[in-house]
């Protein structure tokens, strides 16, 4: 193998799971050590220059980042990363001063269409540089899906109002709320130098050929549209008993809402087994915790009326089978039908894009799926003027996605405005620095402990239940953030190796708790990784290989499996290794 070169930013960046997992690229040990250190404000800043919504994040965020968490590989568990977001902003001082201020104006005008977390975001990055901003919605408040999808039980309106209000009270940006484009043509016309388009994936899919479906339309909705409805206030009350259909988060959101606001017998029946299911565990375990069954491996056959009303609906039983490839089918099992009674049925089955305001006049085209075609790095549209990100990009995902788009979107829009080549994108920020205080001390908390994550506590159930807009999850205290952040492995802080100073006294190799460092002869990398100490079995992640030592040997190490420990730095009589942190940031159009 080729020595690694440690200079190229992305292969550190690898190493730091958490961040190289998450979608903006959130500089995530970094500030789980601000939030241990009690610097709240420092944290939240972090954290708003690369994901813009901390509070929103803190509480809905999918959390890639956590799957790829390095504690997951010593405790069950990885940190509560997501969590501790929230620790950062529900504990921060007034950042208003920290806010950057709208730049002088260099007589470009934007559009963007839709107030979701998309377009604030490209407002948020756009606004420093002088674009005169103009944000289109047809609701009366910015947000977008964050606000009429999201129930206030897990994102409180003031935590969206805040956040939002962060952005668009800068005075570069103005908003033109209760504003529906309905037609792109007629925006095109305007003196406007680009636009943006964050208008998410508002339509939510249907079951339009199945029995019963036009005769029992009244009582028969589509989830994203019904939780707006509440979310707006136009819906106060729902049926008793109600048939959520779906297995994703929507359809968690669909039944917790609807237990809150009358529904005394609601249950969830999905197509897919249980484990199956695309809503984030945590989301089932909460729909589990409120008394909501989820009823699985049943697909619908028929909406039952009777008498022109609904009375419930009739499932065929089925069982998943999975190819040599993975790849699911689902079977009937041949048994009777089974049907369950209900009142009503919240159809939460997907979402899809929908431009029906987009004339094929504007030049923009589509592909067979009916999403724009795009250049996946600028988001720049067939039409040169026309950007696109978020869901109305390439279909629904989550905020995170959404922000990182809307981010590199806003580098291309810049660059398009200023006459430069689109293709041509700003390298990410990076620094290397020895966190080496003493002989045998770093900067940083290298302890590695066998603490088990900490439960978030939750409102008293039947609080909850009787108030739709209480916020179920009440945060860490201050305390168990704390002590939470002390699990984070610090995985930025990375062993660099050099050559030069190694005398190949295996020191190293007898303290590392994971055998995770080897000197052996070079060879390819297929047949390197089974021959160490540890075999290498994640060939996601590299393995560090040095240069030729004296010996003729070189130095591999399998970052997979290490925990940032510095036990080698510590014992390396020569200090051949040592403990730097890496910093790696996204560039911004502008510098927050």
């Amino acid at each position: 193998m080729k020595p690694t070169n440690i200079s190229n930013p992305e292969y550190f960046h690898k190493v730091v799971d958490c961040q190289h997992a998450c979608p903006a690229h959130t500089p995530v040990p970094e500030y789980i050590r601000l939030i241990a250190a009690e610097r709240y404000t420092d944290a939240y800043m972090v954290n708003w220059e690369s994901n813009v919504f901390p509070g929103v994040l803190g509480r809905t965020c999918d959390r890639p980042c956590e799957p790829a968490c390095r504690r997951g590989r010593v405790e069950e568990e990885p940190v509560a990363i997501c969590r501790l977001k929230r620790v950062a902003a529900d504990n921060k001082d007034d950042i208003s001063k920290l806010l950057p201020a709208a730049g002088a104006r260099n007589g470009k005008k934007l559009a963007l269409i839709g107030a979701g977390p998309a377009s604030l975001t490209v407002a948020r990055d756009l606004s420093p540089l002088g674009y005169e901003i103009h944000v289109y919605d047809e609701n009366a408040k910015g947000g977008g899906f964050m606000r009429s999808q999201i129930p206030s039980f897990r994102l409180p309106e003031e935590v969206l109002d805040e956040e939002v209000g962060y952005i668009t009270d800068n005075q570069a940006v103005t908003t033109f709320y209760n504003t529906r484009v309905d037609s792109l043509k007629a925006l095109l016309d305007k003196d406007y130098d680009a636009f943006f388009v964050g208008s998410g994936a508002p339509k939510g899919r249907d079951l339009p050929d199945l029995p019963g479906r036009k005769e029992g339309d009244d009582n028969i909705h589509i989830g994203i549209d019904w939780l707006a409805s509440v979310a707006f206030e136009h819906r106060e009350s729902v049926g008793k008993k109600v048939i959520v259909l779906g297995g994703g988060n929507t359809a968690m959101d669909c039944c917790r809402t609807a237990r809150r606001i009358g529904g005394a017998d609601v249950k969830v029946i999905v197509r897919s087994p249980f484990a199956d299911m695309k809503a984030s565990p945590w989301e089932k375990d909460d729909a589990v915790a409120e008394d909501i069954p989820i009823i699985d491996n049943h697909t619908p056959l028929e909406f039952v009326i009777e008498e022109g009303k609904l009375v419930g609906m009739r499932f065929d039983k089925v069982r998943a089978e999975y190819d040599k490839k993975g790849r699911r089918k689902l079977v009937s099992t041949g048994e009777e039908p089974a049907f369950y009674p209900c009142d009503e049925v919240l159809v939460a089955i997907g979402q899809e894009n929908a431009f029906p305001w987009i004339e094929s006049e504007t030049d923009i085209e589509f592909d067979n799926w009916g999403l724009p075609e795009l250049n996946k790095n600028t988001f720049q549209s067939t039409n040169s003027k026309v950007f696109f990100g978020g869901d109305a990009a390439f279909g629904p995902e989550n905020i995170i996605t959404a922000v990182a788009q809307a981010h590199q979107a806003a580098i291309s829009i810049d660059l398009f405005c200023q006459g430069e080549d689109l293709n041509v994108r700003p390298a990410p920020s990076t620094n290397l620095v020895s966190q080496k205080m003493g002989i045998h001390e770093w900067s940083y908390s290298n302890a590695v402990g066998d603490d088990l994550r900490f439960k978030v506590p939750h409102a008293d159930k039947a609080a909850a239940l009787g108030d739709r807009l209480l916020e179920v999850e009440l945060g860490f205290s201050t305390q168990t953030g704390f002590e939470e952040a002390q699990r984070c492995l610090n995985c930025d802080v990375q062993t660099v190796f050099s050559e030069a100073l190694c005398i190949e006294c295996d020191a190293c190799t007898d303290i590392c708790p994971t055998d995770c460092i080897n000197f052996i002869d070079n060879d390819k990398e297929e047949a390197l990784r089974p021959q160490l100490r540890m075999p290498a079995k994640n060939l996601e992640q590299d393995l560090y290989v040095s240069s030729d030592l004296p010996t003729g040997r070189v130095m591999v190490k399998d970052e997979d499996v290490c925990l940032h420990c510095g036990l080698c730095a510590e014992r390396c009589p020569t200090s051949a290794w040592d403990m730097q942190q890496f910093l790696y940031q996204v560039t911004k159009a502008s510098q927050i």
